[in-house]
């Protein structure tokens, strides 16, 4: 994969298509594009979307949010409190982060990504492999199997089985 190198304030000027992390100093393109991955973008989003009012929370995707002072993360999904102070890139952590692998991504290059979200504060971390129709707490530092997205604080529950329907329509 190709890098580039630029100033943390060129990055954050600069609009990239797509979007592309910021990682001391060097631009890391994402995987995206895909029907997969933005269906299942789409459903974390919506099925977030729909406890927005209850929960108080925001489902925003494909979001910039500054993990440390020389990294930028461009998250598939970031859950965030509905009442925050404004920042453009956000520097908080949000209450969760939700990625959506690529047939390219690697899990090297990833567990990188998790540790940045991990050390901003992110206490709930979820990966969603559509190929392969799995999803995984991330949280703990491990890949854990699970089945439904569950966060206590505040609590909401999103079960996958309506997505991995969607996924085999998909091909059916």
């Amino acid at each position: 994969m190709a890098t580039t190198q630029v100033s943390l304030d060129e990055y954050l000027r600069t609009h990239y298509e797509p979007d592309c992390d910021y990682v001391d100093s060097e631009l890391e393109e994402r995987n995206t594009g895909e029907l997969q991955h933005s269906l299942t973008m789409s459903f974390v989003v919506g099925s977030f979307g729909a406890q927005e009012e209850k929960a108080k929370l925001r489902a925003l995707p494909v979001l910039r949010l500054r993990t440390s002072a020389t990294r930028v993360r461009v998250a598939d999904v970031a859950i965030l409190p509905d009442k925050i102070p404004y920042e453009a890139v956000p520097s908080r952590p949000p209450v969760a982060i939700i990625e959506v692998l690529s047939p390219e991504d690697r899990v090297s290059r990833y567990q990188q990504r998790l540790d940045d979200y991990r050390a901003m504060g992110v206490v709930n971390l979820w990966v969603i492999d559509p190929i392969r129709r799995r999803a995984f707490d991330c949280s703990q530092g491990g890949w854990q199997p699970v089945d439904v997205l569950r966060m206590t604080k505040p609590a909401v529950e999103i079960s996958l089985d309506p997505l991995w329907k969607k996924l085999a329509e998909l091909h059916s």
